[in-house]
């Protein structure tokens, strides 16, 4: 049982994470920080190596592209559909079913009359006093 609460509740954090959404905040993020000072040396690494430059790609001229020939699709005429033959059988009479169960009449409803129904009075509610919660924020009274 602890298995699939933990499960459950992985499954849950998994779909709040993949339903919200952050990128308004890398925006702003990105556009308020300040931008990061130049690295120092830091004594006991070894400094970064610089990428070497790719050379650009020499852009390749394709040929052009051949002609495809139209494909002409000789008309067909199709023959006559042979009419289906009519068939019309008679079906025979439904059987009668016979009545096993008896006839039952019943008694009539009785009246309700509403003066008999007792009046329900509750109690009053009691008032849930509030209990601080450890894990709640606080007011922002305090």
């Amino acid at each position: 049982m602890a298995y699939a609460a933990r499960f459950l509740v992985a499954v849950v954090v998994a779909c709040a994470l993949l339903a919200s959404n952050n990128c308004h905040a890398a925006r702003h993020l990105a556009d308020t920080a300040a931008a990061p000072a130049a690295a120092g040396v830091v004594p006991g690494l070894p400094a970064v190596p610089t990428l070497p430059t790719v050379p650009p790609v020499p852009q390749v001229a394709l040929p052009p592209m051949p002609a495809v020939p139209a494909v002409t699709v000789p008309q067909m005429t199709l023959p006559p559909m042979p009419a289906a033959p009519k068939v019309s059988v008679p079906l025979p009479p439904m059987p009668a079913v016979p009545s096993v169960l008896p006839k039952l009449t019943l008694p009539p409803m009785p009246v309700v009359v509403p003066s008999v129904v007792p009046k329900v009075v509750l109690p009053p509610m009691p008032s849930v006093p509030t209990v601080p919660m450890p894990f709640a924020a606080p007011t922002p009274s305090a």
